[in-house]
């Protein structure tokens, strides 16, 4: 699933491409919402809200979820039965592909859809006294639960959980109660999604040659980067947990 900072990048290519220009074309394939036609109005911003994104045309705001397979396409892309918008200004063409939620939102009443989130990570108004808080709310929670819980802090998925709980040296189903700084972790987090906010290839190592990104996710089996010691991994539901036995306790 697409994480804070994919949604924040994925944004920006849309205010960039379709932002102060008029639609010429809207073509939304959702039943509830094939009667609306925004064509002749204005998209004033796109802006993204944890996981959430909103593209504000005229008195309407597209509200879109990636969840696990959606993506938003500027160019002149093929369109095939996966499409769920096409909006078209000028020369240019962004398609809304798989999209988990699709919704056409009064503006003015935009905030109800994600007024359940905790702080945005990559917001404007982020608040790591308020997220450090909430993370630690229920002292028995697993870490890695809290973490995942957009209603504690918004923006972070899988990739982020795993590597988080490895750059703090603790195991995932550790008690969030055992953290000795919360706002420390909150923070890293933080700092993480800033620093990927504008790239597609996802790094927190420090390290962006291809294969040296990620400390943990997706590497069971293989050397810690740190320590040496083969990585371990288990499913939680629908996730993925990785981590290293000698590193995080």
């Amino acid at each position: 699933m697409p994480e804070g900072d994919t949604v924040f990048h994925t944004a920006v290519v849309l205010a960039t491409a379709l932002s102060g220009k008029t639609l010429t074309r809207c073509d939304i394939r959702v039943p509830r919402y094939a009667g609306v036609d925004l064509t002749g109005q204005r998209v004033d911003e796109v802006v993204s809200r944890g996981k959430h994104l909103f593209i504000r045309v005229g008195p309407a705001s597209i509200h879109s979820h990636l969840k696990m397979d959606g993506s938003w396409r500027v160019g002149r892309r093929s369109i095939d039965h996966r499409t769920r918008i096409i909006l078209e200004a000028e020369s240019v063409r962004a398609v809304g592909i798989d999209l988990g939620t699709l919704e056409i939102l009064d503006r003015r009443r935009e905030d109800q859809a994600v007024a359940h989130l905790g702080p945005d990570l990559l917001g404007e108004d982020w608040d790591p006294a308020t997220a450090a808080a909430n993370l630690i709310a229920e002292p028995q929670r697993p870490l890695a639960s809290a973490l995942l819980d957009q209603t504690v802090l918004a923006g972070i998925g899988n990739v982020y959980c795993n590597e988080l709980c490895f750059v703090t040296g603790r195991l995932p189903t550790t008690p969030v109660g055992e953290l000795a700084d919360p706002g420390r972790l909150v923070s890293r987090a933080r700092e993480m999604l800033w620093a990927n906010r504008l790239r597609w290839a996802r790094c927190t190592t420090g390290d962006t040659r291809p294969g040296r990104q990620l400390w943990v996710y997706g590497r069971a089996g293989l050397p810690c980067r740190r320590c040496g010691t083969g990585l371990e991994s288990d499913r939680a539901g629908e996730r993925i947990r990785f981590w290293c036995s000698s590193c995080q306790r």
